[in-house]
């Protein structure tokens, strides 16, 4: 049994990043490329095939951590507006 995937961060936000993703063409953007580096990071660290050289996959977590701060940027925004506005 493969453990649980570490590069997703966010998933007890989903109904935040599906809102945000229907008025943020941007924000839906770069949380799809997020998604996807995530994933081949995943796959790439839990591979038995190709030997993958740790340059490239430092890259891709240094690529994946700017990724995040971005969403966790808009996510922060976006909650306090939410809590604007129910004030």
């Amino acid at each position: 049994m493969k453990s649980q995937n570490k590069y997703r961060k966010f998933q007890l936000q989903q109904q935040n990043i599906e809102a945000l993703e229907k008025e943020n063409t941007r924000f839906k953007r770069v949380y799809s490329e997020y998604e996807n580096m995530s994933d081949e990071l995943w796959n790439l660290e839990n591979s038995n095939d190709t030997p993958v050289p740790d340059d490239f996959i430092n890259a891709m977590m240094v690529q994946t951590s700017y990724l995040e701060e971005e969403i966790e940027d808009w996510l922060i925004q976006f909650n306090q507006n939410k809590s604007e506005i129910k004030s």
